[in-house]
C-alpha cells in the first residue's frame, strides 16, 4: 500500500549526513537540457525527462526561478503548460535497472506546483518493467494521487517494494517506470499547467532532504544516456577517420562517457550544413548513418558526400560546413 504525504517545509536543502548517491532519478534538479529548453513534440525533453501527448497538447519548457524566489536551493524547474488535456498527459521517467530499487520500503519525493486537470488531480505511479520487448510489467509499488495549488509544496509517498520472486526474464532495457500525468480515462480537455523540481527516489521509508549534485556531476550521468555535439565555432570538428573512397568516410567520436548500449545516431535537419575535409579539399556531406561500434566510449559513423573527390585512405574529419545554427550531431541511448 502506498501513503502520501505532504511536506509544508520546503527548506534544508543540505544532504542529510553526507550520504550521496542514494537519489536514483537523474536530473531530479532540472538543471541539464541538452536537446533545448522548450518542447511541442511528443518525446523527450530536459534530460531523462519524457514528454508524453496522448493525444494532448503541451509545451514543455525549462524554467529559472527569478532571484530570491528560489524554492529548497533549486535553480530549475520543469514546466508542463497543457492547452488540451487528454488521458495519460504527463511526464514520463525512466531509471535503468529494474533491481535498482530493493525489496523493502521505498520513498518518492517531489517539488510541484500548478493547476489541475479537469478530474481534480494527477496519477504518480511506479511500476517494474523487467524487459520491454515483449513488454513485461511484473508489479507497480506505487499509485496515488497528487492535488496542486499554486505554492511550492513537497510531496512525499512511501510505499512498499515487493520482492523479485515473480519477475521472469530481465534483460538490459528493464527499468522503473514513473510517470507523474492526467490521470487514466480522464478525457477532459480543459488546460493545466504542472511545475516541477527536486523530483527524488530512494531506499527506505525517511524523505532525506533533495540530493543536490554539480552541474558536472548531473551531465556526466545524464550523457550515459544522450551525448549531443554542437558547433564551438566555425568548421567545428565532430568526427576523425579515413576515406572509404571517393564518396564515404567513417569517422569516430570519442564520446565523454561509456553510454547505456550502443546509441542511435541523431543529427540536425539539414544534412549540406556538414562537410568532410580530407586536406584536399571540403565534401558536402549527403548521408550520416550508423557505423560499427567497437565499444560504447566511441560513436562510429559512415558519412557519404557528394560529387566524389576525396582519396581513398586519406585521414579525415567531419565538420560543419560554416554553418552553425542549430547543427548538431547526437547519440542516444535511452531506455
Amino acid at each position: 500500500m502506498s501513503r502520501a504525504r505532504e511536506i509544508a517545509d520546503l527548506g534544508g536543502s543540505a544532504d542529510a549526513g553526507g550520504i550521496t548517491g542514494r537519489n536514483l532519478v537523474i536530473n531530479g534538479a532540472m538543471k541539464v537540457s541538452q536537446r533545448g529548453t522548450s518542447f511541442t513534440a511528443q518525446g523527450y525533453s530536459l534530460d531523462r525527462w519524457y514528454h508524453q501527448l496522448s493525444g494532448g497538447t503541451s509545451t514543455t519548457t525549462q524554467e529559472t526561478f527569478s532571484l530570491g524566489s528560489e524554492v529548497a536551493g533549486f535553480s530549475k524547474y520543469l514546466k508542463q503548460a497543457t492547452s488540451t488535456g487528454n488521458n495519460y498527459c504527463g511526464l514520463l521517467y525512466k531509471v535503468e535497472d529494474v533491481k535498482s530499487l530493493p525489496e523493502g520500503k521505498a520513498t518518492f519525493s517531489f517539488y510541484a506546483k500548478g493547476t489541475n486537470p479537469a478530474g481534480g488531480s494527477y496519477t504518480v505511479r511506479l511500476a517494474r518493467i523487467s524487459r520491454v520487448s515483449p513488454y513485461s510489467t511484473d508489479s507497480t509499488p506505487l499509485s496515488s494521487t497528487v492535488t496542486l495549488t499554486s505554492s511550492w509544496q513537497r510531496f512525499v509517498y512511501t510505499f512498499d517494494v515487493p520482492s523479485f520472486s515473480g519477475l521472469g526474464t530481465v534483460d538490459n532495457t528493464s527499468h522503473l517506470y514513473i510517470s507523474i500525468h492526467q490521470a487514466d480515462g480522464d478525457t477532459g480537455t480543459a488546460a493545466w499547467e504542472l511545475n516541477l523540481t527536486g523530483v527524488q527516489l530512494e531506499v527506505g521509508q525517511t524523505a532525506t532532504p533533495f540530493e543536490h549534485e554539480d552541474f558536472g556531476t548531473t551531465l556526466a550521468k545524464c550523457q550515459r544516456y544522450y551525448v549531443k555535439f554542437e558547433p564551438q565555432g566555425s568548421y567545428t570538428n565532430y568526427a576523425f577517420g579515413s576515406v572509404t573512397n571517393g564518396t564515404t568516410a567513417e569517422v569516430h567520436a570519442s564520446l565523454p562517457v561509456t553510454m547505456r548500449d550502443e546509441p542511435v545516431i541523431e543529427t540536425s535537419a539539414t544534412l549540406g550544413n556538414f562537410r568532410t575535409w580530407d586536406g584536399g579539399g571540403g565534401y558536402t556531406v549527403t548521408s550520416i548513418n550508423q557505423g560499427n561500434y567497437s565499444n560504447l566510449n566511441v560513436g562510429s559513423i559512415n558519412v557519404g558526400c557528394s560529387g566524389g573527390g576525396m582519396t581513398t585512405g586519406r585521414a579525415v574529419k567531419l565538420q560543419d560546413n560554416g554553418v552553425q545554427t542549430g547543427n548538431f550531431i547526437a547519440f542516444k541511448a535511452e531506455l
